[in-house]
C-alpha cells in the first residue's frame, strides 16, 4: 500500500526485512496515485531510466506523486483511505531506429510506452494511457510530443527521438486491498 511505500520511519533498506534479489536490481519505474472509486488521476512521477534499486525507486517515485507532482496540491493524509496505487516496472528505453513515417509500424498498443525527446524537451506515457484513452498509433505519437512541450506532429522531424518501453503493472484493486497484474488489451496493432 502506499502507506508501507512511503514509511518515513523506515528510509533504510536493511531495517524493510529480507528483500527479493529483484527489488535490489535497476528498473525504471513509475508510480501513479488515482482516487477512489472515481480513478481521478491525483499524482504520477517515475524514472524512465533503471537508475535506482526498484525499492529505492518505488519509495522515490511514491513520494514524489504524492507531494511533488507539480500538477497537483501534495496529498493530505486523510486522502490516503481514497487513493489507490499503481506501479509500473519498466524495461530500458529502446531507441526506433527507423524513419520518422514508419514509427507506427514499430509501436503496440497495449505493449508500449513512448519516449520523445527533441533538444532538452521530453515526454513520457506509459503503455496504459493510450489503452486507457483508446488512441491510435499516431495520436499516441502525438499525445507523447505534446507531453513534452512540442508540436504534435514534431516525432517527424529528423532531429527528434522516439524510444519505446514495456511495462509490468502492479495495481491495488481498492485502498490498502488487494495488489494485481494489470494486462493490457492490445489495440491497434
Amino acid at each position: 500500500t502506499f502507506k508501507n511505500i512511503t514509511d518515513k520511519e523506515d528510509e533504510n533498506v536493511e531495517n524493510v526485512g529480507e528483500i527479493s534479489k529483484k527489488f535490489s536490481e535497476k528498473y525504471g519505474v513509475f508510480v501513479t496515485l488515482e482516487t477512489y472509486p472515481n480513478h481521478e488521476l491525483r499524482g504520477c512521477i517515475g524514472f524512465p531510466e533503471p537508475v535506482f534499486p526498484l525499492i529505492d525507486g518505488l519509495k522515490k517515485a511514491a513520494l514524489y506523486a504524492a507531494y511533488k507532482d507539480p500538477r497537483f496540491n501534495p496529498l493530505i493524509e486523510e486522502e490516503l483511505d481514497n487513493i489507490v496505487v499503481e506501479v509500473t516496472i519498466l524495461t530500458p528505453p529502446e531507441l526506433i531506429k527507423a524513419s520518422p513515417n514508419e514509427y507506427e509500424k514499430f509501436i503496440e498498443i497495449g505493449r508500449d510506452g513512448l519516449i520523445v525527446r527533441k533538444g532538452m524537451r521530453s515526454g513520457l506515457l506509459l503503455p496504459q494511457v493510450p489503452v486507457e484513452w483508446n488512441w491510435k498509433k499516431r495520436e499516441f505519437l502525438e499525445k507523447t510530443c505534446m507531453k513534452a512541450g512540442l508540436n504534435a506532429q514534431d516525432y517527424l522531424k529528423q532531429d527528434t527521438k522516439v524510444y519505446k518501453f514495456q511495462g509490468i503493472i502492479f495495481s491495488e484493486i481498492s485502498p490498502n486491498g488487494e495488489i494485481v497484474e494489470k494486462k493490457l488489451k492490445s489495440g491497434e496493432k
